[in-house]
């Protein structure tokens, strides 16, 4: 299976998919971090993270996929949604919450 098929499965089989640096435990860059941060403070306990540090095909597939320079990248139902900047107005707008309760 090729890259973009991979990525392609793993978004449209999970509700809500985190792309990031390390784990939601031990998440390695700033970035990654408040992305899990905005999640849990939306009620999101278990996301379905990838951490794109332990393959560099998924690391450089998923910003080709989504056409977006940057990491981490949030998915819910099958929708990119954006970065950690993104995520952050759209949390603090309350837009975040609701897409994820509908």
């Amino acid at each position: 299976m090729d890259v973009q098929a991979q990525i392609k499965q793993i978004v449209e089989s999970n509700p809500v998919v985190l792309f990031m640096k390390g784990s939601a435990q031990f998440p390695q860059c700033g970035f990654s971090g408040r992305a899990i941060q905005i999640l849990q403070a939306c009620g999101v306990t278990n996301p379905y993270t990838v951490n794109v540090l332990q393959d560099e095909d998924i690391r450089q597939g998923i910003k080709e996929y989504a056409n977006w320079p940057t990491i981490p990248q949030l998915y819910i139902k099958g929708e990119f949604i954006g970065g950690s900047d993104i995520m952050t107005e759209m949390y603090q707008s309350g837009e975040l919450q609701q897409l994820l309760k509908s």
